[in-house]
């Protein structure tokens, strides 16, 4: 399942909830970003 935040109040919104109006619930905002998972990155030999 798909989460998007929202810029202006950083809430984390479901896809589903959004339906057809990509609105945020909590604010009203119209801007939202995928939060992107932080990878560790290792040096070989």
């Amino acid at each position: 399942m798909t989460s998007y935040k929202c810029f202006d109040c950083g809430k984390k919104i479901i896809a589903k909830t959004l339906d057809k109006r990509f609105v945020c619930p909590h604010c009203g905002s119209r801007i939202f970003y995928k939060p992107r998972i932080k990878m560790k990155t290792v040096k070989s030999i």
